[in-house]
């Protein structure tokens, strides 16, 4: 059974969290629709995604549910972040709806070309990202810098340890672990889970330290 699901964010400002909660309510009823749940959080837009409950909330929703959301900005931190979530959501069959900017929304006859644009630029964004931190890296190794694990600190080596330095450039970059996911992954001989990424972040400090600062 599909659902619909309002998603709520504001920094601080109890009253815009109510003005927000009442458009949603209101789209609802003007469409005839039922909203189920609200997740709602009053939360920076700086915060990580499992802080602004975004994780919590793709957790919830399954193909041809609807999600609404008063506008674009509230779902991401940043242009890459948002491409990103936007991009999942479509791939996953579920109906975005924004409700101040309808022309955005993915439940209409534009839902197509909108995720072939949204890929367009989540694509370009990540290879721009991708260069700009081989740039990095690859001055700070002309600087005589040592990046990655001290030959001998680990007597085996995990298949994510060669792209540590890159993987940390790109969580720096503001990248989600999805998103880094897909940079590493056709580097592998085999690609390896989003859960296999996550517990590798999750176990090295510098890593771990640089995914809780998004």
């Amino acid at each position: 059974m599909t659902k619909v699901v309002g998603y709520i964010r504001v920094s601080s400002d109890k009253q815009d969290l109510e003005k927000q909660q009442h458009l949603l309510w209101q789209y609802a009823q003007t469409h005839q629709l039922l909203i189920d749940e609200f997740v709602q959080v009053e939360i920076s837009s700086q915060k990580n995604l499992r802080e602004r409950r975004v994780e919590e909330l793709l957790a919830k929703l399954e193909a041809k549910d609807t999600l609404l959301i008063a506008e674009l900005s509230r779902l991401g931190r940043n242009m890459l972040e948002t491409l990103n979530l936007v991009n999942e959501l479509i791939q996953r069959e579920i109906q975005l709806v924004f409700v101040r900017q309808p022309e955005l929304s993915t439940n209409g006859p534009h839902g197509q070309l909108l995720l072939a644009i949204y890929s367009y630029f989540a694509q370009t964004e990540r290879e721009y990202i991708s260069m700009r931190t081989k740039q990095g890296l690859a001055a700070a190794r002309a600087q005589g810098k040592v990046l990655g694990r001290p030959k001998g600190s680990r007597n085996k080596n995990r298949v994510l340890d060669p792209f540590k330095a890159d993987i940390l450039g790109y969580l720096e970059q503001g990248l989600n672990i999805a998103a880094v996911m897909k940079l590493i992954n056709p580097q592998l001989e085999q690609p390896v889970t989003y859960n296999t990424y996550r517990y590798y972040v999750q176990t090295e400090g510098v890593l771990r330290r640089a995914w809780q600062a998004k």
